[in-house]
């Protein structure tokens, strides 16, 4: 292609334009660097504005439902903290990813209640 030129849609990436950060044409280097966000950034891009949401998932894990924290204002070790309560409470499994929760099972509803006891403002998320 000519400098003249400039490709506006790739069937790999989709639009490309202003959205996209690494342009092909003045890089020198070899290869493609693609940095995707992690999950959670993806799904909440301000969180102190969104606050604490509670999500089910189920894609990708055989169909079992997970119910997703995002949004906590805490460190890693508060997260720790905090899903070590709900799971005794709850009575079941989790972990901490990234800077989100995620509790085994659908607990949505009970989750809600306990993080407002705990002093969180949160709202179901999804459908």
């Amino acid at each position: 292609m000519s400098n003249d030129r400039r490709l506006v849609y790739s069937t790999e990436n989709g639009q490309i334009g202003k959205v996209m950060e690494h342009d092909p044409f003045k890089s020198k280097g070899k290869g493609k660097s693609k940095q995707k966000p992690s999950p959670a950034q993806a799904m909440i891009k301000t969180p102190g504005k969104q606050g604490i949401r509670i999500r089910r998932e189920s894609k990708g894990r055989g169909g079992k439902n997970v119910c997703v924290i995002d949004g906590l204002p805490l460190d890693e070790n508060g997260l720790k903290q905090l899903l070590k309560k709900l799971k005794g409470q709850l009575g079941c499994g989790g972990a901490v990813k990234g800077n989100s929760i995620e509790i085994q099972g659908d607990h949505r509803e009970k989750l809600l209640q306990l993080l407002e006891s705990e002093g969180f403002k949160a709202k179901l998320a999804g459908g």
